[in-house]
């Protein structure tokens, strides 16, 4: 029996193992359209001036003010997301699904889109907006304040996705145990429940801090592009296009170069199992 059971997974494993030239010509095909634009960006560098172009102002403006904003912006989503993702994963109350649902709206909206509907509530004349101007002098479009709150817009869903994957994968026991010593639900939160996801939290924030990094929609409908005070590095990159080409490319490889170093720290997490 055990060896009728060996041959005939000796002939399956024969079988899944011939290569399905039918599906392996569209996938080296999907492979090249992803990597030559990465490759062109590469050849067509220049390189002998890259230490030069990237000593440059406002190339250094650039890369100063999008690091500040992005870890701002993921500072933010930290303190707000961790506790929503717990309450989607802990707390059951109606409308729960579509409470989840708006949260990850932002990863499919079009980021123009979402710097129109900050603007609409935010604005001068917004919701939200014309209240904070008449009551603290609180004026957040087109400044960099407004940087962080678009790209906090945008990267949050990354945050509460992999949090609350994290909170639904840990073992509820500990926290558990922990209740019947009689700790507190805070208590069990800080020393139990934040330990148990520190990894899903760290993942999420990276993978937060790289979104709003990048972030390039609703940072130029929002908070518009002005050196020195709301031109991120992807705002750079678009404007230097035009008028600069050879900057444009430092710029992209410096973006590059932080995806994969993203995608490096991950790669455990995410793209690991091979």
């Amino acid at each position: 029996m055990t060896a009728t059971a060996e041959r005939r997974g000796a002939r399956e494993q024969g079988r899944l193992g011939r290569t399905p030239w039918v599906l392996v010509v569209p996938a080296a095909c999907g492979l090249a359209f992803l990597v030559l634009p990465l490759a062109g960006l590469l050849v067509r560098a220049p390189w002998s001036t890259l230490p030069r172009r990237l000593a440059e102002p406002q190339v250094l403006e650039a890369l100063r003010l999008s690091l500040v904003t992005a870890s701002a912006a993921t500072l933010v989503c930290l303190v707000l997301g961790v506790p929503l993702a717990w309450v989607l994963a802990r707390v059951s109350f109606p409308g729960r699904r579509l409470v989840r649902a708006l949260v990850t709206i932002p990863l499919v909206l079009p980021p123009v889109v979402g710097g129109v509907a900050l603007l609409l509530v935010l604005g001068r004349r917004g919701l939200i907006g014309q209240w904070l101007e008449a009551a603290f002098g609180v004026t957040l479009p087109f400044t960099t304040a407004g940087v962080v709150v678009a790209e906090a817009f945008v990267a949050m869903p990354f945050l509460v996705i992999s949090v609350e994957g994290a909170l639904r994968a840990a073992d509820p026991r500990y926290e558990e145990a922990a209740a019947t010593l009689g700790a507190s639900r805070w208590t069990i939160f800080r020393r139990v429940t934040l330990p148990l996801v520190a990894p899903g939290i760290v993942a999420g924030a990276v993978l937060c801090w790289a979104r709003a990094l990048g972030e390039f929609g609703a940072t130029i409908t929002f908070a518009g592009n002005f050196p020195g005070r709301t031109q991120t590095m992807p705002l750079a990159v678009y404007l230097a296009l035009e008028t600069e080409p050879e900057a444009a490319i430092v710029l992209s490889l410096v973006l590059l170069a932080v995806s994969v170093a993203i995608l490096a720290s991950l790669r455990d997490r995410w793209v690991g199992g091979a």
